[in-house]
């Protein structure tokens, strides 16, 4: 167990034995197959992804580059969309959107879950079905609301009472011009303290999402919305949180979510139809992580909510979730060149080998901010030298600019041999920033041996595009 310090999780006490679950291969060239796309494998130790070389990918397109299996995230999609059939499957597009991404879930039958203007842009662009989308969001401007009702988007989720009176006030004018209902939910947090960090734990109280239903906030939003012309009430949404893999969390958190959709129906005398349960489902980052499948988690939940059902003696209402990192997350991985290769001299004698390559905290912040593990390999060519513990790091102005924190990989590993980084899907390019003025990588899908680019990589040209200063 490593100590704190104050320069961070790097440099604890410990720290360069790695952690105690990563365990030395007997072959550092093999890839871990459930960290992976299910079309990843090497073939004479060169990595391919449905069929393309990484070698010849980066040949074409340069690095870094996200590089994204399509038939294996149209699986996953289907996958959740066949597993809870008597569900609404929303697909969480703030993990990874693009055109693109959009129509493909479009194809394959789910709905898309937005949360800003720019994303439901996107959603428009594509061509999906405005009804089938749901808005998102702690802070929807009167704008914004209004944009996404003219737009037809088939619910906004209510986060405030702030954004109940924006509600209210638009469906009174939309009412009194006979124009259709704005359709809405109430997101509402449980009190549930998911186990996954802090920072995207989000049905515990202390946090900005949602109206409380211990404090007896949400049975007002609830009943305000209920009485508010021109609005038609959906029901409740509840989210838990992220990168979860059991389903107690959701137990809890249903009991009390239809606790109160109960408690609506008896002294309102208000049916809400639908009720959301969020996403959060996890994946596997490195050998640690069991994630469950989605036949397995539809069983869970709907049990858990018939149970709690007939507890209540209520009848259960629709039921939606929202799965993002669990569909696009193992679907992409990212490949980068290596740059530098150096050992570290540490007290005591200790090197630390740090294999440096061409990307970093701007197309992964997700190590840096959440302490997140992750996992990778060469993925150029096959190695016989014996595995060592390595740190691959990014090549930005930071000392915490680390994409892989502790990984073995091959001692000979060099300055122009390839690394590849499974399940960054999700949320490394939509976190991903300009910061050192880094142009972001674009993503290329593969698929049947061929490749091409569904977001280009940025250009200096764009770099400086907004820049209005003078030249």
């Amino acid at each position: 167990m490593s100590t704190t310090h104050e320069a961070g999780w790097a440099h604890a006490s410990g720290a360069l034995r790695g952690p105690t679950w990563l365990r030395e291969p007997l072959d550092p060239n093999a890839l871990v197959p459930q960290l992976w796309s299910d079309h990843a494998r090497k073939v004479d130790g060169v990595l391919e992804v449905a069929g393309v070389k990484l070698t010849d990918l980066v040949a074409e397109h340069g690095s870094p580059a996200y590089v994204l299996d399509e038939d294996d995230f149209r699986a996953r999609a289907r996958a959740f969309r066949d597993a809870f059939a008597d569900f609404d499957v929303y697909y969480a597009g703030k993990a990874f959107l693009s055109v693109a991404v959009a129509k493909w879930i479009a194809e394959e039958g789910l709905c898309l879950d937005v949360c800003s203007s720019g994303e439901l842009l996107v959603a428009q662009r594509a061509g999906v079905d405005m009804a089938r989308v749901g808005y998102h969001g702690n802070n929807k401007t009167p704008a914004e609301i209004a944009r996404a009702v003219e737009l037809g988007v088939g619910r906004i989720i209510v986060d405030s009472f702030d954004e109940v009176a924006r509600v209210t006030a638009l469906g009174e004018r939309r009412s009194g011009a006979g124009e259709p209902d704005v359709r809405v939910m109430v997101r509402v947090t449980a009190g549930v303290e998911a186990h996954t960090h802090e920072y995207i734990a989000t049905a515990h109280e202390d946090q900005k999402f949602g109206f409380s239903i211990t404090s007896g906030d949400a049975f007002e939003a609830v009943r305000r919305l209920s009485e508010a012309p021109g609005v038609t009430l959906l029901g409740l949404h509840s989210h838990i949180g992220s990168q979860i893999f059991d389903s107690s969390g959701f137990e809890v958190a249903a009991r009390r979510v239809l606790a109160l959709h109960a408690r609506v129906a008896s002294e309102l005398g208000v049916t809400m139809p639908e009720m959301d349960l969020g996403g959060g489902f996890g994946i596997a980052y490195t050998t640690q992580d069991d994630p469950s499948t989605p036949a397995r988690l539809a069983a869970e939940m709907a049990a858990i909510v018939a149970h709690e059902c007939r507890g209540l003696g209520i009848s259960a209402p629709r039921l939606s979730i929202e799965p993002g990192r669990a569909i696009v997350g193992p679907s992409m991985c990212t490949v980068y060149e290596v740059g530098t290769v150096k050992d570290v001299a540490l007290d005591g004698g200790a090197t630390r080998l740090y294999v440096s390559v061409d990307g970093g905290m701007s197309d992964n912040i997700r190590t840096a901010l959440y302490d997140a593990d992750y996992s990778c390999t060469l993925a150029n060519r096959s190695s016989e030298a014996p595995p060592r513990l390595a740190r691959v790091v990014g090549k930005h102005c930071e000392a915490g600019d680390v994409v892989v924190k502790d990984e073995f990989l091959p001692s000979d590993v060099t300055a122009g041999d390839l690394l590849a980084v499974p399940a960054t899907g999700a949320y490394c390019r939509s976190m991903a920033s300009n910061y050192n003025h880094a142009l972001r990588p674009p993503v290329v899908a593969v698929r049947n041996g061929a490749s091409r680019v569904i977001v280009r990589r940025e250009t200096e040209e764009d770099l400086l595009a907004t820049d209005m200063g003078e030249s």
